[in-house]
């Protein structure tokens, strides 16, 4: 077991946590925003563009897991460092890729595979923190307050995402690489926060040695349904969104960047009330919570595949945002609670590869059905999206009262 912490440590841990998380979150928001149209700057397809995204989300899907199950025996302040550290390392890497494309040194073909490769590098070892950074909350959290923390943690992932596009946007007015530079250094500020401040948390109870967690566990098995299948809807957006709005709106590259930085940010600030006023203010179980989201998130694909004008796009992106950050928390409480308290690390790296699997299937499923009709991705992400509304209602799920407790609690019915 960790040694004990001190009685201030909950607190300063979550302001610490809070804040690299945020760093995260803005870093991602800004990968995102100026992607597509630096893709098209040096030459690369919708599809090579969404190939990107699609090999680093395969590579954080088999590597989260295991960095989770590494934070129970190396300790989650450890693996959130290599997480952080190698997050600004592997940007550098990936915007000088660019930078070279951008110059003329690399043809598109090869800038694709040297990009996709970067990325993916980058992604096994940025893989690291998100897994570590829940199990830390788990531990730090008992079984009342577990939905309110990932909520938390899905705040400071907002707060980024509010922040990135911001400060993205503004940054493109230089270049579209500058932004991502930027969010390089911002990371290596969080990176050494955490070095120097974060306290190992103590653990709820001894490690003990156990086998490995599936994908098909009957206890986690319909959190991850959900999640993989949400994500997705959420990468098919992200993915295809920025050329959308090109195309229909007939931007620049840059003013591409700006709208959907905007766009995004929105997205984030809707995401950050439902979290802060819903999750944070009624005690609502995790499947309550995705139930609540579904008919939310349906509407958003819905209002996207149909708008035409750039308010109605910010409006949907909105929706999409509240709907969103109900969904998060939900998620990610629900399977943590499913769990017994030595099973946090574990838990939490399989939740956390859910997204990176949604977001391999995600940009590759958008951006082919893009090239066909440009309202394909969000009307077929609509009718994914009508059978898992259906499934949150059916499905029901087992809670383990655990945080100092592994006895088995109540069915979290809903």
């Amino acid at each position: 077991m960790t040694a004990p912490t001190t009685a201030t440590t909950p607190r300063r841990a979550r302001y610490l946590l809070f804040a690299a998380l945020v760093a995260v979150g803005m870093g991602q928001t800004i990968v995102f925003a100026v992607l597509a149209p630096l893709g098209r700057e040096v030459g690369l397809s919708e599809v090579q563009v969404g190939g990107i995204i699609a090999g680093s989300s395969i590579m954080f899907f088999f590597a989260s897991p295991v960095w989770g199950r590494v934070s129970d025996r190396w300790g989650r302040r450890r693996v959130m460092l290599v997480g952080l550290f190698g997050y600004t390392a592997g940007t550098l890497v990936f915007a000088s890729v660019f930078q070279a494309a951008l110059a003329g040194l690399l043809a598109p073909l090869p800038a694709f595979f040297a990009l996709t490769l970067a990325r993916m590098a980058q992604a096994s070892v940025m893989s690291a923190t998100p897994p570590a950074s829940s199990a830390y909350m788990a531990d730090i959290t008992d079984v009342h307050s577990r939905t309110r923390g990932m909520g938390a943690i899905g705040a400071a992932n907002n707060v980024g995402a509010v922040a990135g596009p911001a400060l993205g946007g503004l940054l493109a007015v230089f270049s579209l690489l500058t932004p991502i530079y930027f969010a390089a250094v911002v990371t290596l500020v969080a990176a050494i926060a955490v070095l120097v401040g974060l306290p190992e948390p103590r653990r709820h109870t001894e490690t003990r040695a156990r086998s490995r967690l599936s994908y098909l566990d009957r206890r986690i098995l319909p959190f991850v349904v959900v999640g993989v299948t949400m994500f997705m809807g959420m990468a098919v957006v992200q993915q295809t969104l920025p050329f959308r709005l090109q195309d229909v709106l007939g931007l620049t590259g840059p003013e591409t960047a700006r709208l959907f930085g905007t766009a995004m940010m929105l997205m984030a600030i809707s995401s950050l009330i439902a979290q802060g006023v819903i999750v944070q203010r009624l005690d609502l179980a995790p499947f309550t919570l995705l139930r609540l989201a579904m008919p939310i998130l349906l509407a958003a694909f819905l209002a996207i595949a149909l708008a035409e004008r750039e308010a109605a796009y910010l409006a949907a992106m909105a929706v999409l945002g509240f709907g969103m950050g109900l969904a998060g928390p939900g998620f990610m409480a629900g399977a943590s609670l499913a769990v017994s308290a030595d099973e946090q690390g574990a838990v939490a790296g399989v939740a956390s590869s859910c997204g990176p699997l949604g977001f391999t299937i995600g940009p590759l499923l958008g951006t082919a059905l893009y090239q066909l009709d440009g309202r394909l991705p969000y009307l077929v992400t609509l009718g994914v999206y009508v059978p898992l509304l259906v499934f949150t209602f059916v499905v029901r799920v087992e809670r383990r009262g655990h945080g100092g407790d592994d006895g088995d609690g109540p069915k979290d019915t809903g």
